[in-house]
């Protein structure tokens, strides 16, 4: 067998997404669609989210509600990237991705999904770090209030302080000293 035209694959791939065989994420990324996906199953939205802006990592909102450290359900899946911010809306969800320095980049690992899959996920101690980094009002007791923080007995304390002073926010720091200081009992 000969070598693959480029554009032979690009025209296929294209009739593919018209047939609703395939869906288009993002220009060469690609889902299964239709009876397919039924068939395979779609990914994971973390899988999806990490795929779409590679060097990111799920945090924030998302990973709190699916902690269950907050009551809301989170709609959009929000990253975190050293990269350009920016909100991607594909047929499989909404996904948001915030910047931070690359001195801000760390506190995930590779979290196994439910189906097998592999996506980069904030702990849930950077999730909140993060939060309360990138909210101009994260000190803000009535912030902190309406967070609605609960089962906090899930957080390792010790490791959201550390995380808390690795940051150099002053803001972050006394958000941190609020949080703890919460009734363990919320929720």
């Amino acid at each position: 067998m000969g070598p693959t035209d480029p554009a032979d694959v690009s025209r296929q791939l294209a009739r593919w997404v018209a047939a609703g065989r395939l869906i288009r994420l993002r220009r060469g990324l690609y889902a299964f669609g239709g009876a397919e996906a039924a068939i395979r199953r779609s990914p994971h939205p973390f899988v999806i989210a990490n795929r779409l802006v590679p060097g990111s990592y799920v945090s924030l909102g998302s990973v709190l509600a699916l902690s269950g450290l907050i009551p809301e359900y989170v709609p959009a899946i929000t990253s975190v990237t050293t990269g350009r911010p920016g909100r991607r809306v594909t047929p499989l969800g909404a996904f948001v991705y915030r910047h931070v320095s690359a001195a801000m980049f760390w506190g995930f690992e590779t979290h196994t999904l439910e189906g097998g899959g592999h996506a980069y996920v904030a702990t849930p101690e950077k999730a909140l770090v993060d939060l309360l980094y990138l909210t101009t009002d994260s000190a803000d007791p009535r912030y902190l209030d309406e967070l609605r923080l609960q089962h906090l007995e899930k957080l390792r304390l010790p490791v959201l302080s550390t995380m808390a002073e690795r940051t150099g926010s002053p803001r972050v720091a006394a958000a941190v000293r609020y949080v703890i200081g919460l009734p363990q009992s919320e929720g």
